[in-house]
């Protein structure tokens, strides 16, 4: 079955896993997939990751959820941009989330990056989602 959007699916798989307080999740991979793992990771929210081959041609990410004293690290995961509404932020107008607490993972030309990093960069571009 052809999904709509690949990244909301892995990010709900992500909150369901954290919900049944998996150890780890599974998830088909891509590139997109990994670099918004890869950012989660730098960021803390997740132990790592690793691609997995299925069979020839087909690859999944194996996801290490992360847990603070039994509690989940992520308590909000959401995605903001969706296929049929794209949003798009220039880092002036960027928002932060929980008040800096929490970060926005953003698509840009220099690649994906958190906020903190885009604002760095001062560079925009596509708001993919926010975690806290």
């Amino acid at each position: 079955m052809a999904l709509s959007d690949p990244l909301g699916d892995m990010l709900t798989r992500i909150r369901n896993g954290q919900q049944a307080r998996k150890a780890v999740i599974k998830a088909p991979a891509s590139k997109l997939r990994a670099n918004v793992l890869d950012v989660l990771q730098r960021e803390g929210f997740i132990r790592g990751y690793s691609w997995a081959n299925v069979r020839k041609g087909v690859d999944e990410l194996v996801v290490e959820l992360k847990y603070h004293e039994g509690a989940p690290a992520i308590r909000t995961i959401a995605r903001v941009s969706r296929p049929g509404r794209r949003v798009y932020s220039k880092i002036k107008d960027l928002p932060k989330v929980y008040n800096g607490l929490g970060i926005s993972i953003l698509s840009t030309p220099r690649g994906v990056m958190s906020d903190a990093e885009a604002r760095a960069a001062n560079v925009g571009g596509e708001v993919l989602c926010k975690v806290f």
